[in-house]
């Protein structure tokens, strides 16, 4: 199982991006893929989430209404479009999958998920 994610860069404040995890050795169906991302001294924090077979999404509040997960199952990839960008969505972010049936919070628990891609920064600044 291995995850790539792709699609960082340097923006201004209100830009977009859009994010990429390819996803290889299994099958969207059978994972649920998470967003997350890690600021500098920060924790890691669950941003949105796509589930695994009905593909019902999920997003933290922080981002919610300017961010949004999709996926292409017959490109095994899941994207993160992220709009209105703000310095405070600055981080390196990752996608993860896990093969649990998650509700909740947990959704949004790096805890829940097996695996991990390496991580793309995103930089927002003027």
């Amino acid at each position: 199982v291995q995850l790539q994610a792709s699609g960082g860069g340097l923006v201004q404040p209100g830009a977009s991006l859009r994010l990429s995890c390819v996803a290889s050795g299994f099958t969207l169906d059978d994972y649920g893929i998470g967003w997350f991302r890690q600021a500098p001294g920060k924790e890691r924090e669950g941003v949105s989430s796509i589930s695994r077979n009905n593909g019902k999404t999920y997003y933290a509040d922080s981002v919610k209404g300017r961010f949004t997960i999709s996926k292409d199952n017959a490109k095994n990839t899941v994207f993160l479009q992220m709009n209105s960008l703000k310095p405070e969505d600055m981080a390196v972010y990752y996608c993860a999958a896990t093969s649990r049936g998650l509700v909740g919070a947990l959704r949004f628990s790096p805890l829940e998920y097996s695996y991990w891609g390496q991580g793309t920064l995103v930089t927002v600044s003027s």
